[in-house]
């Protein structure tokens, strides 16, 4: 695998905004765009068919199957392309042009489409709508890693943070804050395979078949055990309950095992996908965080007039499915990304002072 150079942000993840390129920087790496297009395809179809996947029981397996290959694959990913480098003005400027301004841009669209809809409006900001969480997450992220990284033991210390919270009332969904701190280990764990480690993992015969059959597991043991799973455990959001075998007690050991399982297949999955570029796959792979962004916008009016829910017939339901898979492709093709350009990318120069103003910039 190819390490990430120290204190320099490399190709994006899902959902992370594109680096501005720079002279000498590094060509794309078609591994990780081709990952992109899988995790960014899943999360969209599963989106496209959550309003309905508790009807019909394969689609509610598909759903808890492919967990850990949307969310815990973006928290990974992130931590892969993120640095633990000093946050100096100009880091700090990119994490405000890149990701805040985009997350409440989307957030003033998504409350306008919902008032559109009939519905109130509603102003989001302690409590970003529907998937923008996450660049809640990564904008937290990216400033906590250098302090987790000065840590004697960094995973241990953010696992530990991880399964405690769940029995502390006040984190929740305001900020983002439990699934920020949650998927932390996560993150942290992306960070380190971007440094290099597992590479024998990822570029070894042995784990080839070790990674097709943790894929296979995951599927059978969600086929098997779905309508068990309640989604308390996979959603990270809420303090414990006490839904699981183990009571309150053993809450912790669930939530545990549950990060382990999704990091263990999230490996499967870059093990998986193939390092070499992929006609088609790897371009539109480059657009996951157009995709990330303007899919709900779209997904929001079919599921609220009640389009999606007519599906009904196994014809219907695989033409929703292959529905999803062609708006991931149309919003990550080029004349998509570069006509929503000035959504996913806005201006700063109006927030931001002038680099280098000095005392100018603090006047102004």
């Amino acid at each position: 695998m190819r390490s990430a150079a120290p204190g320099r942000a490399g190709p994006t993840a899902t959902a992370i905004p594109a680096p501005v390129p720079v002279a000498g920087a590094k060509p794309r790496d078609p591994w990780y765009d081709n990952t992109r297009f899988v995790a960014a395809t899943l999360i969209v179809v599963l989106h496209t068919i959550g309003s309905i996947m508790s009807r019909y029981g394969v689609l509610h397996a598909f759903n808890v199957a492919a967990w850990a290959f949307r969310v815990p694959a973006f928290v990974m990913l992130a931590g892969v392309f993120s640095s633990p480098g000093p946050l100096d003005p100009r880091r700090l400027r990119n994490l405000l042009r890149t990701i805040a301004l985009p997350a409440l841009t989307f957030s003033l669209l998504f409350s306008l489409e919902s008032y559109a809809l009939g519905g109130p409006f509603t102003l989001h900001l302690a409590q970003l709508p529907w998937t923008l969480w996450f660049l809640m997450s990564l904008f937290c992220w990216r400033l906590l890693l250098p302090l987790v990284v000065q840590l004697r033991y960094p995973l241990l210390v953010t696992t530990a943070v991880a399964v405690g919270l769940g029995y502390v009332e006040e984190f929740g969904l305001l900020f983002s804050a439990s699934r920020t701190l949650v998927y932390l280990p996560l993150f942290y764990l992306g960070w380190r395979l971007g440094q290099g480690a597992g590479r024998e993992w990822l570029e070894s015969r042995w784990s080839l078949p070790v990674a097709v059959a943790g894929v296979l597991g995951a599927g059978l043991a969600a086929w098997r055990w779905h309508r068990d799973i309640p989604g308390t455990w996979l959603s990270m959001r809420h303090p414990y309950k006490a839904d699981t075998p183990l009571g309150m007690e053993g809450a912790w050991l669930v939530r545990l095992s549950v990060l382990a399982v999704a990091a263990f297949l999230v490996l499967c999955l870059l093990r998986l996908v193939p390092k070499r570029r992929l006609p088609l796959i790897s371009a539109l792979g480059a657009g996951g965080f157009t995709v990330y962004l303007l899919h709900p916008l779209i997904i929001m009016p079919l599921r609220e007039k009640g389009l999606i829910a007519r599906a009904d017939t196994t014809l219907e339901l695989i033409a929703l499915l292959l529905a999803g898979v062609l708006l991931t492709t149309v919003l990550a093709s080029s004349p998509v990304r570069r006509l929503v350009r000035p959504l996913t990318s806005p201006s700063a120069r109006w927030l931001l002072a002038p680099q280098g103003g000095g005392r100018r910039g603090l006047q102004e």
